[in-house]
């Protein structure tokens, strides 16, 4: 997978809440990014388990 040539494949979804981005599952991970497409440029914010990840989100204050 790609994120610089498709930042927003089929099965991305829109954060909700607090933390502005999107996430995306690979396997049994998360990535969590943001798109700037005025820069044109994809920054990684996390990449856990899927298991951890809702753990960091929720002791972030993030849905």
């Amino acid at each position: 997978m790609a994120l610089r040539h498709n930042p927003r494949p089929p099965g991305a979804r829109k954060l909700a809440g607090a933390l502005e981005g999107w996430r995306i599952r690979v396997g049994d991970y998360r990535i969590l990014y943001q798109i700037d497409d005025d820069a044109q440029t994809v920054t990684i914010v996390r990449v856990k388990h899927r298991r951890e990840v809702y753990r960091w989100l929720s002791s972030h204050n993030l849905p």
